[in-house]
């Protein structure tokens, strides 16, 4: 078993093939292709990180002597960008090496993040020194101090620009098929669980999920199909051409988790194993050593201290903010509503907000009036699963309603509960008691914060989404939570509400 260079992961050596074995034949020529696609895209790094390296140190020269920033260059003192050459290829020389040994050249699976930008940031400070000092030392005839004060920032610039349309256009091949890695996750756990919804829902990850296996053949969990039983791994890989196997069994079943492992390990599939620790996501776990012996501790769950007065702040800032910018287009919404039909402007609702508690949340009125009287009537013809209600021709939806709808703008009222604290810009999305009274005891963390105008839910597919996958966005969101989080929910939020995926 080795830890591939290039990606970091746990992978099997290749095993010999034998004549009478068609299958294991099979799994070996696709290691073989996922270990080539793994160094092509190790290699197409390789080359985005040169091309941005060599960019930022043309622009950090240009910058001197042609733009001349930093004060006017005495034609004696003029520099040639032949000269700074040698340099070009040594700071791109050194930074890679750098950045390989750093292992920054694992393949990329998420959008380059702080913890990325921080390392490139610094390391190409460190590189940019030590091609200064070498000009220094050598009393090489190109030292200008500018040159190199303005290469650093530059770099880091172009470095995490390029890095960041690489992941782009790989998550483009991706969502053609091109590059994926078939994958079968092995459990059916709410651990298990969460990562099919992860996978699928990051298409630019590369990864097609198959199915996952567990004790209930012929079952489904959303859009997944159990495809068997956990020691029907061998029929389920040969008949689905599994590329990678994700172990994602208790604890408990240790046993059955190291005769998996062995499988893989024998016929030469990728595999990981994703560690139980008590069904605890790695992000709740702190890791402490004494005397080389590890400790584990569990940071509180939920948004709080600091991290809750951060969240809130950004909800009081933004909601303001909203409400005077959509002033006039609410007046004008609201003026559009009774005109088309009778009843009040604003819908009031009893939700269920953090802890359970109760409050009224505000929407633009969409319905007919009194159109909660109608339920009834059309329960058999719901289109959700779950205690939800959807139906996407719904009778009682009036016309302006359904452009309301579509555009999510029905919901511009509740800035005002956010205001109010009963609600966030971002978090799960508000239930009716109706439906809590229906939720499985798992169901019921997603209280454990304030409801959101919108989440994972929103940007992942709204509607489309089964009740149980929503869930799971709403536990790994309340889980993962950070202020970063938040603001990329934002961002992508704006998209999905004028694509309108999954609005009705």
């Amino acid at each position: 078993m080795d830890v591939d260079p290039v990606s970091g992961s746990l992978v099997v050596s290749e095993p010999r093939p034998r004549p009478e074995a068609p299958l294991e034949t099979g799994l070996v020529r696709r290691s073989r292709r996922s270990r080539a696609l793994t160094w092509a895209t190790y290699l197409a790094l390789l080359v985005t990180d040169v091309v941005a390296i060599a960019t930022a140190f043309y622009c950090a020269w240009y910058l001197r002597y042609q733009a001349q920033w930093g004060g006017d260059v005495d034609p004696v003192n003029y520099v040639p960008f032949r000269t700074y050459v040698p340099l070009q290829a040594l700071l791109v020389v050194s930074l890679v090496t750098i950045f390989h040994l750093k292992g920054l050249y694992r393949l990329p699976r998420v959008e380059p993040g702080v913890s990325e930008l921080s390392a490139i940031l610094a390391w190409s400070g460190v590189a940019v020194m030590l091609v200064f000092a070498f000009t220094v030392g050598s009393r090489y005839p190109a030292e200008s101090r500018l040159t190199f004060i303005f290469a650093w920032p530059l770099t880091t610039l172009c470095v995490m620009l390029g890095r960041q349309a690489f992941i782009l256009f790989l998550g483009w091949l991706h969502r053609r098929g091109i590059g994926n890695e078939r994958v079968l996750v092995v459990g059916e756990s709410s651990l298990a669980r969460m990562i099919l919804q992860s996978l699928v829902n990051q298409p630019h990850l590369g990864y097609s999920v198959v199915g996952y296996l567990g004790d209930r053949p012929g079952s489904a969990f959303g859009r997944f199909l159990c495809l068997g039983r956990p020691d029907e791994i061998a029929r389920v890989v040969s008949e689905h051409g599994v590329d990678q196997v994700i172990v994602a069994l208790p604890s408990a079943s240790h046993e059955r988790v190291m005769q998996i492992v062995e499988h893989c390990r024998r016929d030469g599939l990728t595999f990981k194993v994703v560690p139980d620790l008590y069904q605890m996501s790695i992000g709740k776990i702190d890791v402490n050593t004494v005397v080389g012996i590890p400790l584990l501790g569990l940071r509180a769950e939920g948004i709080r201290g600091t991290d809750l007065l951060l969240k809130r702040a950004l909800d009081v800032t933004l909601s303001a903010l909203l409400l005077l910018v959509f002033a006039i287009p609410m007046a004008l919404m609201a003026l559009a509503i009774k005109l088309d039909s009778p009843g009040p402007i604003i819908f009031r609702q009893k939700r269920v907000g953090k802890g359970g508690a109760l409050f009224e949340v505000y929407k633009f009125r969409s319905m007919r009036h009194n159109a909660d009287k109608e339920l009834q009537h059309l329960l058999r013809y719901n289109e959700a699963d779950g205690p939800l209600f959807k139906m996407k021709t719904d009778p009682r939806v009036t016309r302006v309603g359904r452009w309301l709808r579509r555009l999510s703008l029905d919901e511009l009222p509740q800035l005002v509960n956010v205001l109010k604290g009963e609600m966030s810009l971002v978090g799960p999305r508000p239930p009716i008691p109706a439906e809590v009274a229906q939720y499985e005891p798992w169901h019921l963390k997603r209280l454990e914060v304030p409801p959101g105008l919108t989440g994972l839910w929103q940007v992942s597919g709204r509607s489309e989404l089964s009740f149980d996958e929503m869930v799971l966005l709403d536990i790994y969101y309340i889980e993962t939570w950070s202020l970063g989080l938040d603001l990329r929910i934002l961002l992508k939020t704006l998209p999905a509400v004028l694509l309108a995926r999954g609005a009705f």
